[in-house]
């Protein structure tokens, strides 16, 4: 067949006369493999019918799954329990004022950013391990300060939560320098005498160096801020697990079950409360040093919502794990910390917008909370029948 001349002008390389080809074009064998466009026309009815007929009963082949799926789904899930072992100690210090001291206490939003602030100030001087000791004590002061206004000025608990709280946004801004944020950096010079920024040490950085030669997906950042935080959050759990049935502990527990009851002992009451708030928030401050060392910055705004994320991890642990006593309700306020995180990234999963989070926290509280009565609910409901 004879090309078409447009076929036989490209083929020479247009009109232009410097590069057109002397020897003839050889005749096109079969069909024709170009439209004149330059497009492949597509296969005709009869071909398409063939190869229709050809493929009909064939089993189709999948490509066969790799095991990237599986370290995505270890990655996420190492993520969501690091995480939960962080704010595990915020958890522990709400389980603290809820449930042994059963007082609302509303400091905990700025007694995290406290704790934080000062560790990130800490940090920056070079001090990384002693800066989680500051930032508990930060948390500590903000707590005596709180206990001072429920016992001294005889200011309800939760208005005087609320007043410590909006006196630490400026405590916080004034210890970050007046900015809303500070990165974990300092000012040096380099080799060739120009000021730059580095990084500075954190606890989490010098605990990485140890695995500096293994190369493994299942060993990387965040498996290794799950196992160091993991031995953190065991001591403290033992810690307080020794300290509630010593002396000081037993004072704090019998205060908040019946506090007339304490004074009518000769205990000193408003001590034992002011102990308490005190270690709790401690505990609220030391998560907040923690994630300021993981994520490496400090922000005024990282402690929205703490409470109620406390709240959900102790409310969690208490229906999945039940309420045995003063240890079992430590480790249960850890475990709802966890299953806490857990949920939140499998939210982040299926695509739900960040700004839904605060209302699945919400949501959390409420279904945590109408557990028990749903539960009273059925058992009484049983009993009448079986009656």
């Amino acid at each position: 067949k004879t090309p078409h001349p447009l076929y036989r002008r490209l083929r020479r390389g247009g009109d232009r006369p410097d590069v057109l080809k002397t020897e003839p074009d050889p005749p096109l064998q079969g069909r024709v493999l170009f439209s004149f466009d330059g497009i492949p026309p597509p296969p005709s009815a009869a071909r398409r019918s063939e190869r229709l007929s050809k493929n009909r009963g064939r089993r189709i082949r999948r490509p066969r799954r790799n095991g990237c799926d599986l370290v995505v789904y270890y990655s996420m899930l190492v993520s969501a329990l690091s995480q939960g072992l962080l704010y595990a100690p915020m958890a522990l210090g709400v389980f603290i004022t809820f449930r042994i001291l059963k007082t609302p206490d509303l400091t905990v939003d700025g007694s995290f950013v406290f704790g934080m602030t000062a560790c990130a100030a800490v940090t920056i001087a070079g001090h990384p391990v002693l800066a989680l000791f500051v930032g508990a004590a930060a948390g500590a002061l903000a707590g005596f300060f709180t206990a001072l206004l429920q016992t001294r000025l005889e200011v309800e608990p939760i208005l005087s939560g609320i007043l410590v709280a909006a006196g630490l946004y400026t405590v916080n801004y004034t210890v970050l320098g007046g900015q809303s944020n500070l990165y974990l950096q300092y000012d040096t010079v380099n080799a060739a005498g120009s000021p730059v920024k580095e990084a500075s040490p954190t606890v989490y950085k010098s605990f990485s160096a140890l695995f500096s030669g293994v190369d493994s997906p299942f060993l990387d950042g965040n498996a290794q801020v799950l196992l160091l935080t993991l031995v953190i959050v065991v001591l403290l759990t033992a810690a307080l697990g020794v300290f509630f049935f010593t002396r000081p502990g037993m004072a704090i527990r019998a205060t908040g079950d019946n506090e007339e009851m304490v004074r009518a002992s000769s205990i000193n009451a408003d001590l034992a409360r002011t102990a308490g708030v005190m270690l709790a928030n401690s505990l609220v401050a030391l998560s907040g040093a923690l994630l300021c060392q993981q994520q490496r910055y400090a922000d005024l705004n990282c402690g929205s919502s703490m409470l109620v994320m406390g709240l959900a991890s102790v409310i969690i642990g208490q229906v999945l794990f039940g309420d045995r006593g003063i240890v079992g309700g430590l480790i249960s306020a850890v475990g709802g910390s966890l299953v806490y995180r857990v949920v939140i990234q499998a939210a982040y999963k299926v695509n739900m917008p960040s700004y839904t989070v605060k209302l699945l926290s919400t949501l959390i509280v409420v279904c945590a909370l109408a557990v028990p009565l749903i539960k009273r609910k059925l058992a009484s409901t049983g009993k009448g029948a079986a009656a």
